[in-house]
């Protein structure tokens, strides 16, 4: 008997706040979409919306949803990967931009990479990506170090060891942080940086209230806007 084939593990990517996902999602995602019936979310609200936003068609009630978090154990991982083994496919969605990237979705992955099940990857944005794009700063060499220390002290001594890092190397270092401490890492920032070493800020990409600006730690002493609650992405580069 000819052995089933298993289906394909689609990492699908959200849009990174409040606009239509057509805007900045390829009409292609939405017909892979309308195609499963398996998904992998991380809050379920939020995935079973984005998928109602962006494939109506898709009838809700149909769909099995499997959750994706910091409190996923490895069994409820293991049967994530049923469907996959009976020949399905599953698509995987993450709150905002690119699975597995800054999210737990890296672990299915794996595993899925572990049972010889095909991975396939679909194009959209990822707010590192953009701003390392638009940062104007090394994007031959760059390292992403998710969050900071939240102990004022750590946090500080962090910063300066990759500062050092970076002049060292010539490398772009990124980093993200809760929304609503934005504004603390950005003084800290201003305070901790060399004068003339550049920092990027990029805030609510490709949403209207985008904003993305480079200049010297020095320069954004004087900045007068306001990061709070606003999903950012923050890159530095020392001389």
């Amino acid at each position: 008997m000819e052995q089933q084939s298993t289906g394909v593990l689609f990492l699908i990517p959200n849009v990174l706040g409040d606009t239509a996902p057509l805007e900045v999602i390829p009409m292609s995602i939405k017909k892979t979409i309308e195609d499963l019936r398996h998904f992998v979310f991380e809050k379920e609200k939020a995935g079973r919306a984005f998928v109602k936003r962006i494939s109506p068609k898709v009838p809700q009630n149909a769909i099995e949803v499997f959750l994706l978090n910091k409190f996923t154990t490895t069994v409820e991982l293991q049967n994530m990967l049923i469907p996959l083994q009976n020949g399905e496919n599953v698509g995987l969605i993450t709150d905002a931009g690119c699975p597995g990237i800054a999210d737990p979705g890296s672990d299915l992955v794996a595993i899925a990479h572990q049972h010889n099940i095909r991975v396939t990857p679909l194009v959209g944005p990822s707010s590192i990506l953009l701003a390392v794009m638009a940062s104007g700063l090394n994007g031959q060499s760059f390292a992403f170090n998710g969050y900071l220390p939240i102990d004022k002290d750590e946090r500080k001594n962090a910063i300066k060891k990759f500062e050092k890092k970076s002049t060292e190397h010539q490398q772009t270092q990124v980093f993200i942080e809760t929304p609503y401490r934005n504004n603390s890492l950005y003084e800290e920032l201003c305070r901790t940086l060399r004068p003339k070493t550049r920092l990027s800020i990029a805030c609510d990409i490709t949403l209207p209230s985008e904003f993305i600006r480079t200049q010297t730690a020095k320069e954004w002493i004087s900045n007068t806007e306001d990061f709070t609650r606003r999903p950012a992405v923050f890159s530095f580069l020392a001389t």
